[in-house]
């Protein structure tokens, strides 16, 4: 019902900056709350940033302040700026749809940010 189409992510210096979007086509976006996760080898897969159908977001202690979740509706997009990343920001980052009322969950495909100077 849902696909997700990541882009924008690649190799930054530390303290460069990324922004990564997410775009869904199908289903009904405004209803799903919307996430990033990633995954850096040899660790699980964790939740950086959410933020909800309604508005309000989210973020792992490691990334609060540096960045930033937002999502158009209208366009059925989701973005995750990323500020002052460090090298421990480097990981595959996947954004997620998620739906408790309709108990559908939806996954990008991934995309590597890497950090490095």
């Amino acid at each position: 019902q849902v696909q997700l189409l990541q882009s924008g992510g690649g190799l930054v210096q530390p303290g460069g900056s990324l922004k990564l979007s997410c775009a869904a086509s199908g289903g009904i976006f405004a209803g799903y709350h919307v996430a990033w996760y990633r995954q850096a080898p040899g660790n699980q897969r964790e939740l950086v940033a959410r933020i909800s159908s309604t508005g309000p977001t989210t973020y792992a202690d490691s990334v609060k302040g540096r960045f930033t979740i937002s999502r158009d509706n209208a366009k059925k997009i989701v973005y995750l700026q990323m500020d002052s990343l460090v090298s421990e920001d480097t990981a595959v980052y996947y954004c997620n749809l998620n739906s408790d009322i309709w108990k559908s969950n939806y996954w990008g495909q991934g995309t590597q940010v890497t950090v490095s100077s």
